[in-house]
């Protein structure tokens, strides 16, 4: 996943003034989740709801 260096400025502008090297890194890979969920999305590559509601049931039976 590649983001540019616009965007990404863009996002680091809203960070607070002081923050730790950890948040940092926690808040990149949101970003990068972020990212690639709307390239997904603008590819028409997601699931509808009832899809969703689906798979998550699906999730519980089998580890329920």
């Amino acid at each position: 996943m590649t983001i540019t260096k616009e965007k990404l400025k863009k996002h680091i502008d809203d960070f607070p003034d002081e923050i730790s090297i950890e948040e940092v890194i926690e808040r990149l890979i949101f970003i990068e989740k972020l990212e690639e969920r709307l390239q997904e999305s603008d590819k028409n590559e997601t699931i509808d709801e009832d899809q969703l509601k689906n798979e998550i049931q699906q999730w519980f039976t089998l580890n329920g």
